[in-house]
């Protein structure tokens, strides 16, 4: 059931009715990235590099070597930085198409099916939000649990796949169910929420390939959610 939602999930990533929204959340994310590095070097040139020059003329010798050895240090805090910021940044923007994704899908792959419904613009405002301190939360922790040796990748897709799969799949259920029952709903099947949202955790663990991550979570968990429910009929609270 799982691996079979992440397949479609996929499928739907390339498809052509997810075209739309695929460009738009990458295009955004790009900008922003873009004005971000511009933000970043500029503040580094005029509150960080004048601190560090103000020691070289006492250092006449070492002058030529500081200083690229100062520059090469920039640019890998500044990739680095900029590194830490795509995940929030990617969810912040992905929050205002997620109901598009889950449209598409539910469309494309169950048109037999009563449609979701859109969430409310101030209910989906406040799930980007509290997708985004989520994802925060997220790479922090995956940040401290890097330095704890046989503990990191453990605890790396546990945090992350809680996390992630409660947020989606509770996303895919509210566009049919009030928020309370899909809060239920998603704690009765939570083993099997978490080990979708291990899959998302993995997908995450990707370079630039984790820019997508939104977009394959929501797919994922429309198509869990779909089968669950067919399995659980009767849920109601």
């Amino acid at each position: 059931m799982i691996l079979d939602a992440a397949r479609l999930a996929l499928v739907n990533l390339f498809a052509s009715e997810t075209r739309s929204a695929f460009w738009k959340m990458l295009g955004l994310t790009l900008l922003i990235l873009v004005g971000l590095w511009f933000a970043l070097r500029e503040t580094f040139a005029y509150y960080i590099w004048p601190w560090f020059a103000a020691f070289l003329p006492t250092m006449p010798e070492w002058t030529g070597w500081l200083t690229l050895i100062g520059a090469i240090a920039a640019s890998i805090g500044l990739a680095l930085g900029l590194a830490l910021l795509i995940a929030p940044i990617t969810a912040l923007i992905a929050g205002m198409f997620l109901d598009d994704v889950a449209e598409v899908v539910e469309k494309r792959d169950y048109p037999n099916d009563a449609p979701g419904k859109e969430l409310p613009f101030g209910q989906a405002i406040a799930g980007s939000i509290k997708f985004l301190g989520v994802v925060i939360v997220c790479n922090f922790g995956a940040l401290l649990l890097l330095f704890i040796p046989g503990v990191n990748l453990i605890a790396f897709f546990m945090v992350n796949g809680y996390l992630l799969g409660r947020e989606f799949f509770e996303f895919a259920a509210m566009r049919f169910r009030p928020p309370a029952e899909a809060r239920a709903f998603r704690a009765k099947h939570a083993s099997t929420v978490l080990l979708a949202g291990m899959l998302i955790a993995g997908f995450l663990a990707i370079p630039f390939v984790n820019l997508l991550t939104p977009l394959f979570a929501a797919g994922l968990m429309v198509h869990l959610h779909k089968a669950v429910s067919k399995r659980d009929p009767g849920f109601r609270i």
